[in-house]
């Protein structure tokens, strides 16, 4: 197979301490009148603050939108955009964790497109490009600065929903690992787990024939030549440096590591996808309310069970990016299961779907849904059918590494 890349980015990349303080002069560069969105906790720090007094100084105008809430659900997103139309914003800033960064990209959309977002549920949906959004994280996990990705939830719908377009992903994104200072640990336990399953997903996903068209019919795309740079930096820094962030979080080193690594994450699934362990999460997520980080990582060591013996050479990167040592192939695939679920299990993640809540009763359910989530499944480097998926779950539910491997 040739060598192929593909990458989907930002304009503009910053990271680094006090990378936050330039955020006046990159917006003042994309528009003069600027919706911030953020959630009232952030909303009510001098770090916000000082961050809209360098917009002010820097020329612009500002409304803030502070009612951001966990998960987005689809009806808060018409009321920003409802009260930010006679403002008429040129530019959208999206400043908190994932969830903030996606209610400015739907905003930004319902803004440029009109409708509502159901229109745009799905793939490739979105007609043209939209206000520029600048991304500003404060949590280091979901990479929604870099991706083309927003989720939210929608009350019609059992699970959550995403919206997928090139057009989404943010103009410029400003990455600050000071703002991540104040994270609880359990926040960064979570928010690290979902950048190590980010990371993980995108490097063993499935590869494709480089056809000029692929990137052109779809988002996801599986793993290529540049998405596997990505993926392994982030996994060598989240191995490194997620278990001393949530220890000791006043570690500056260790909470910058875990930052880089959640953005490197997105770079590297914005392009090459997911895979199993997000298909299972959302109706698990659904039903137990339980946080995406969290379920994810509690089923990413029985995916990578399952996936193992179809992308053998990739599970034993993985395993050398973490630090297992040994050169056998067998025995460092097996050592990178081994260490994320030895690094899940040091950070607080539940080990197994039952301790996350789900009721045995909703095992095949859950199966059934997983299924049903091409975008997601078909990008899993083994393929799935329902009886496996069922033996996948069940495996999850009780705890049994063996069984997911059949």
């Amino acid at each position: 197979m040739s060598l192929f890349g593909a990458l989907r980015l930002p304009r503009e990349i910053l990271f680094g301490s006090g990378q936050r303080r330039a955020l006046g002069a990159v917006a003042a560069k994309a528009g003069r009148r600027a919706l911030v969105c953020t959630d009232e906790r952030f909303a009510a720090t001098s770090s916000f603050a000082e961050m809209m007094d360098d917009l002010r100084a820097s020329g612009l105008e500002v409304s803030i939108y502070d009612r951001v809430l966990p998960d987005v659900p689809s009806d808060t997103v018409g009321t920003c955009v409802d009260a930010a139309r006679a403002f008429a914003p040129d530019l959208v800033i999206g400043i908190g964790g994932g969830s903030c960064l996606d209610m400015a990209k739907c905003a930004a959309l319902l803004l440029s497109h009109g409708g509502v977002l159901s229109d745009y549920y799905g793939e490739f949906k979105v007609p043209g490009p939209v206000l520029p959004v600048i991304a500003v994280p404060t949590t280091a996990g979901t990479g929604s600065e870099v991706t083309p990705v927003a989720v939210i939830s929608d009350p019609v719908r059992t699970l959550k929903v995403g919206i997928s377009s090139p057009h989404l992903i943010a103009t410029a994104a400003i990455c600050d690992p000071d703002l991540t200072m104040t994270c609880p640990a359990g926040l960064t336990a979570i928010a690290g787990a979902d950048a190590l399953t980010h990371a993980i997903e995108a490097f063993t996903a499935v590869r494709r024939d480089g056809d000029a068209a692929l990137s052109q019919k779809h988002v996801f795309i599986g793993k290529s030549a540049l998405t596997d740079h990505f993926a392994l930096m982030a996994i060598f820094l989240l191995g490194q440096s997620l278990e001393t962030a949530v220890r000791d979080g006043g570690n500056a080193a260790a909470r910058a590591d875990v930052m880089l690594a959640a953005m490197a994450a997105g770079c590297a699934f914005g392009t090459a996808g997911t895979g199993a362990a997000h298909a299972i999460q959302y109706p698990v997520g659904a039903i137990t309310h339980t946080a995406h980080g969290l379920g994810v990582a509690c089923i990413l060591p029985y995916v990578m069970t399952y996936n193992r013996a179809a992308c053998l050479s990739e599970m034993a990167e993985v395993g050398t990016a973490l630090g297992v040592a040994g050169r056998d192939t067998e025995m460092l695939a097996q050592g990178a299961i081994d260490k994320v679920a030895g690094v899940f299990g040091a950070i607080g993640i539940a080990p197994t779907l039952a301790a996350l809540g789900l009721a045995e009763n909703r095992l095949d359910w859950t199966a059934e849904q997983a299924l049903g989530i091409d975008r997601l499944i078909k990008n899993n480097p083994r393929p799935f059918d329902l009886p496996g998926m069922k033996r996948l779950v069940r495996a999850a539910y009780d705890g049994d590494m063996a069984s997911a491997a059949a």
